[in-house]
């Protein structure tokens, strides 16, 4: 599986576990709302950086977005 596929799947996942919307991470990890639901629908390749922020949002370790389940 791609690993763009993997972390989109990844984020998808968590955030709904974690009962936040789009707009809610977004927010958390100082980032655009849009651009959450890029990376989830695979149209764009997060940064490091981003995937940084996004993990301390969500409260996980950062390689949890890299695990393919």
């Amino acid at each position: 599986m791609k690993l763009r596929r993997v972390v989109a799947q990844n984020l998808r996942r968590l955030r709904r576990k974690g009962g936040l919307t789009q707009e809610e991470l977004a927010d958390r990890a100082g980032l655009n709302r849009n651009y959450i639901g890029m990376i989830e629908r695979e149209e764009n390749s997060p940064t490091v950086d981003a995937l940084e922020q996004i993990s301390k949002a969500l409260g996980v370790d950062p390689v949890v977005l890299f695990q393919d389940r």
